[in-house]
């Protein structure tokens, strides 16, 4: 009966540090293979790498995009530009006229 005693109080003051070294593993392994985690800075760096890229496609179509604006800006409109934009919409070409659609210089 004493070895019962003593057994169930060695256990009862293990208990204790028992939890302690567990929620120290949980957070260490939380801490490394966690979604903000060491394993997770690989996959960050790939992804910001990817976002690079798209942003600066988006930069230089943005840029396009501006000049084609200060193109049509009312103050000082480029003819060819605008007669091309009102055809291109209206659909307003004679019946004899060839277009020919070009590749911009870029690509």
């Amino acid at each position: 009966m004493q070895q019962r005693h003593k057994l169930r109080k060695s256990m009862n003051r293990a208990a204790g540090p028992a939890v302690a070294v567990i929620a120290v593993l949980a957070m260490i392994g939380y801490i490394i293979f966690g979604p903000t985690g060491l394993y997770a800075w690989g996959d960050y760096g790939q992804s910001v790498e990817k976002k690079r890229v798209i942003l600066s496609e988006l930069a230089k179509k943005e840029g396009e995009l501006q000049n084609r604006v200060n193109l049509l800006d009312r103050r000082r409109v480029d003819p060819d530009l605008a007669e091309e934009y009102v055809r291109e919409k209206l659909g307003a070409y004679h019946p004899d006229e060839v277009i020919i659609p070009m590749e911009p210089e870029g690509k």
